[in-house]
């Protein structure tokens, strides 16, 4: 197995443990713990769950995120949110720091994660994950007709603002974490629909796309032949 400089993995065929993803086009929090795993350094292979699946709808339909994929199994233990997947790879590889070092700063770290886990529904709805799609001129009538997603961007341009200037770049907390790792999907939403966020923004944007894990999972996503009428409110066809 290698790594980048990031800590990334790069999985082969001894892999030690398995996580179940959902579509890589379509999920936004397969993707979290897709790259919560690479970061970790562990060695894993992918299940993928059906997309027409009963229990993959529920995750997509946000009606209990995250609670059956991504599941990861390592060993013995079986973790299925990615809230629980952050804090047990964070504790089976200290060295990795998935978490800031600081406390202060790893304290803010997972309050950020966990706004994000239940809040900014309004962007979520509004502009589904959909990484093969670009879809700018949804974005505009979304942006022009749905104040909600307005103030969902408002906030998290401050709050990633906030982060950067303080932590330096050039991802939230100085090193890439668990935050970035959580708030990719939504970089992929802001890009995807064109949503209009300050220069700075779109820097860092640039930059988690640029991570190799992003780029594996968006490669992976781009392959993906499944057109899900469910998850297209705003197509007929790829």
């Amino acid at each position: 197995m290698g790594s980048d400089r990031l800590g990334f993995c790069i999985p082969n065929r001894m892999a030690e443990a398995s996580l179940t993803v959902s579509s890589k086009n379509y999920s936004s929090w397969s993707l979290r713990g897709f790259l919560l795993c690479r970061m970790a350094g562990l060695e894993f292979a992918e299940r993928v769950a059906p997309i027409d699946d009963p229990a993959t709808r529920a995750e997509l339909l946000l009606l209990s995120p995250s609670f059956l994929v991504p599941c990861l199994e390592h060993g013995k233990v079986n973790v299925w949110d990615t809230l629980a997947i952050a804090e047990y790879l964070a504790e089976r590889f200290p060295a990795k720091q998935l978490w800031p070092a600081d406390m202060r700063a790893r304290a803010r770290a997972r309050s950020v994660c966990a706004e994000m886990h239940a809040g900014f529904t309004a962007l979520r709805n509004h502009c589904p994950m959909n990484i093969e799609a670009s879809l700018p001129h949804i974005g505009a009538l979304v942006w022009r007709d749905q104040p909600a997603v307005r103030a969902d961007v408002q906030r998290i341009v401050g709050m990633w603002t906030e982060l950067l200037e303080r932590h330096g770049g050039p991802m939230l907390f100085g090193e890439f974490s668990v935050a970035d790792a959580y708030f990719a999907p939504v970089c992929a939403r802001i890009r995807n629909y064109a949503l209009p966020v300050p220069g700075h923004i779109t820097d860092y944007i640039r930059r988690v796309f640029a991570l190799p894990g992003v780029q594996a999972w968006v490669e992976d996503a781009l392959a993906e032949k499944d057109f899900v009428e469910f998850d297209e409110p705003y197509r007929t066809s790829r």
